[in-house]
């Protein structure tokens, strides 16, 4: 099976999907793991993708300052902060996004984030359009269910299929609560929360594309 990193991520509902196909899956973040595991590993992505790895998915890279609707921080500050350090972070995305996108020797990327405005685009190295888009309601078929949400999410993929949607539901019921979160300490971890239905198609479809990849080259 596929030896797999999840870039970015705390909760470790995408390392959970390609474990349970079995799969050698591991996530990464600079935080804990919010649940215990010895399948996470605390620190820098860009340290940890040195390794030897089939496919490299990066759920959550901060976005802040690369995303669109953040844009309007740029030109003005919120309260406290400068202007230097919105510009600043902006580059610190980018450069982490940049490092990603690039990483030489991984034959499988994919790297998920919101729509981003043209100051992003500019400072990403090699920068290419989103391969698609997606909804999480594509991918689901309760309408009570945890996928029934709104949430445009683009995906940048290399060595990789475009996912197919596996859900039954339209749209017309999905929800608005992510957009809506309540301001608050926690809001950036439940707007960059990741949904279950995406993350087992993930699991099948790329994980099936990368065991297919790694046959191929060693034939």
């Amino acid at each position: 099976m596929a030896k797999v990193l999840i870039g970015c991520e705390t909760s470790g509902i995408v390392r959970e999907a390609f474990l349970a196909l079995g799969h050698d899956a591991w996530s990464c973040d600079l935080l804990p793991s919010d649940t215990p595991t010895n399948r996470h590993i605390q620190g820098d992505i860009r340290d940890v993708m040195q390794d030897s790895w089939d496919l490299m998915a990066v759920m959550h890279p901060p976005c802040t300052r690369l995303c669109n609707s953040g844009v309007r921080w740029l030109t003005q500050a919120p309260t406290g902060r400068s202007l230097d350090e919105m510009w600043r972070e902006l580059d610190d995305g980018a450069a982490l996004f940049s490092a990603c996108w690039n990483v030489p020797h991984i034959p499988c990327v994919a790297i998920e984030n919101p729509v981003m405005h043209r100051h992003a685009k500019e400072r990403i190295e090699n920068y290419e359009p989103p391969a698609q888009t997606v909804q999480p309601w594509q991918f689901g078929s309760a309408p009570d269910g945890p996928d029934n949400e709104k949430k445009r999410t683009c995906l940048w993929l290399r060595g990789l299929p475009q996912l197919s949607h596996t859900g039954t539901l339209d749209g017309s019921t999905a929800r608005d609560s992510v957009h809506k979160a309540s301001p608050g300490a926690d809001r950036w971890k439940i707007r960059s929360k990741f949904f279950p239905g995406i993350a087992a198609a993930m699991a099948d479809q790329w994980g099936a594309a990368s065991q297919a990849r790694y046959a191929a080259a060693a034939a």
